[in-house]
């Protein structure tokens, strides 16, 4: 069976953007002007879209921002951990040692003092990496702002 196509109306065909999203062409007749309420129709929809995919793309900034944070929080906890394993395994260790040097509560004190400065530069390290992380997205604001430049004036 044969398709037989008038001047009238052309056939509507559906296309898809560079996002996925399905457009449809609007329902005008060749050689009529759309509407006011159809062309307001359509920017609110673009409009819908946009602010949609906008919060797309905040989603995945701080998902990512978040991914950091989580795994510099988990330094800090494997920092802390070990340790904690370490001042106590080795700090005893280390007292026994120097303890046949000299008297225990000198051996005990250097013990000490060594894992407080290892526990500083572990928690100078952590810091300085929670220092990277972001949460505030970079990409979406300056597309928002685009979005704005273009709002403002859109011939341009």
């Amino acid at each position: 069976m044969a398709t037989i196509y008038t001047d009238q109306a052309p056939p509507t065909t559906k296309r898809r953007t560079d996002t996925g999203r399905v457009v449809e062409p609007a329902a005008v007749q060749p050689g009529e002007e759309p509407s006011v309420g159809e062309l307001v129709g359509e920017i609110s929809k673009d409009l819908s879209l946009l602010v949609r995919e906008e919060i797309e793309l905040a989603k995945a900034e701080i998902k990512e921002e978040t991914t950091k944070a989580g795994k510099a929080a988990g330094m800090f906890a494997g920092a802390g951990y070990a340790g904690h394993l370490v001042l106590l395994l080795g700090s005893l260790t280390a007292v026994f040692a120097l303890a046949n040097l000299m008297d225990w509560a000198w051996a005990a004190l250097i013990v000490t003092a060594v894992w407080a400065v290892v526990g500083a530069v572990l928690f100078v390290r952590g810091r300085k990496q929670m220092r990277h992380v972001n949460l505030k997205p970079e990409q979406t604001l300056e597309t928002l702002k685009e979005d704005a430049r273009w709002a403002r004036n859109p011939t341009s």
